[in-house]
């Protein structure tokens, strides 16, 4: 879900750079904020990059995920 600004601001951003759609936009806005960012790999599962606990009460924003 966005706020009606961040909408705005991908909005913007379309049709500055005359993108067809907004998922396209959001897309490269991605891809732009990550580039460099991306590597081979460091060994870490993806539930580790996860704000939320896994299990019965896995909606609760009480830490990192554990093993």
């Amino acid at each position: 879900m966005l706020s009606a600004e961040e909408l705005t601001a991908i909005d913007d951003f379309r049709y500055k750079h005359k993108i067809p759609s907004r998922a396209a936009a959001v897309r490269e806005l991605l891809q732009i904020g990550l580039a460099g960012t991306l590597t081979d790999g460091d060994g870490r599962k993806s539930s580790e990059y996860g704000l939320f606990r896994r299990g019965a009460n896995s909606h609760s924003a009480e830490g990192p995920a554990e093993d």
